[in-house]
């Protein structure tokens, strides 16, 4: 009898506690292809860690706050990357993964902390990537605007379709290329580029085009391994940087101010180089329509490995070509 008395209050509450539990965590599984030019969003909670698995061996793992988020990666599981946040305060990052044959994906952190909402976001627990060639059918429906996300892939695909496909039938009709694929492909064909050295680094670096499409400015470029080790990339960057207003003569380095201006869409042939490798890119960004006199535009690149010290390639503020043909 007295066994009974201790178990009724049990069985009432264990169920509630579950109840409770369901309530509060809303899990979510994602399947993903990889898309360079894609970024992913990735919802994360405190004391809660996400997985995410790449298609084959991962060479690097960028993370931008430290101080908010850990990544770690093992020889021991060369194809998974475990997240979470170590903070309980909301909090943002971005995580760049790169593969031994030079595929990479970048995503967005967001940690909404603990109870900082009334409503918590779902948390991403794993995302697995597959190869863009895979015929696996992709399953995203449960990351935020999904719909949105495999919309633009979508168009992109269509927009990129090389007259190639034609081969595949008279009945497939393959859309004309973009000025987008158009301007890349002009920068892939250059033969000898002028390329420049830069102190320190193992790569050197030649700027193309620099285009304005109306509100957008497109800038092509190139980067080549002078040195006899492999080298791995990073995805472009756009930076401005300008003096910060004010009398009192500062130090050198004092008083900069330095924003990353948004990339609307980029392509990069390769990330990791041999020795005597090149790879070519294109980068389109939103510039801003004014700026003070103080403030400088860069095209920002930078080795996997020296991430803290990008190369910063001084652009023109108002393209030298312009074209409404976009």
């Amino acid at each position: 009898m007295r066994r009974l008395r201790w178990l009724f209050p049990i069985a009432v509450l264990f169920p509630c506690r579950l109840h409770a539990w369901d309530d509060t965590v809303r899990a979510r599984v994602a399947t993903l292809t990889i898309n360079p030019a894609q970024v992913t969003v990735l919802h994360l909670r405190p004391e809660f860690e996400s997985v995410i698995h790449m298609p084959e061996e991962i060479t690097s793992v960028i993370l931008g706050s430290p101080g908010n988020f850990k990544a770690e990666h093992n020889e021991g599981e060369p194809d998974y990357v475990y997240v979470k946040p170590i903070t309980k305060q909301p909090g943002q990052s971005n995580l760049l993964i790169a593969t031994k044959s030079g595929q990479h994906v970048t995503l967005t952190l967001l940690s909404d902390g603990v109870g900082t909402a009334s409503s918590p976001a779902a948390v991403d627990f794993l995302i697995e990537y597959r190869n863009a060639h895979s015929f696996l059918v992709v399953s995203d429906a449960g990351l935020p605007g999904s719909q949105e996300a495999s919309g633009a892939r979508t168009e992109q695909a269509a927009r990129r379709a090389s007259p190639v496909n034609s081969a595949l039938g008279p009945s497939v009709t393959a859309s004309p290329p973009s000025a987008f694929d158009v301007e890349y492909e002009q920068q892939v064909r250059m033969n000898a580029p002028v390329w420049t050295k830069w102190e320190g680094k193992q790569i050197e670096t030649s700027v193309g085009d620099v285009r304005q499409w109306r509100n957008e400015t497109v800038v092509s470029y190139s980067i080549f391994n002078s040195s006899n080790q492999p080298v791995e990339v990073v995805p472009p960057q756009i930076q401005i940087t300008g003096q910060k207003a004010g009398k009192e003569k500062k130090k050198e380095g004092q008083g900069i101010l330095s924003d990353q201006l948004q990339v609307r869409d980029y392509r990069l042939s390769a990330t990791r180089l041999e020795p005597g490798g090149r790879t070519d890119g294109i980068v389109e960004f939103d510039r801003p329509n004014f700026k003070q006199s103080t403030e400088r535009l860069f095209l920002q690149l930078a080795q996997a490995d020296q991430v803290d010290r990008p190369i910063l390639i001084r652009l023109p503020f108002t393209p030298p070509i312009a074209s409404d043909d976009r």
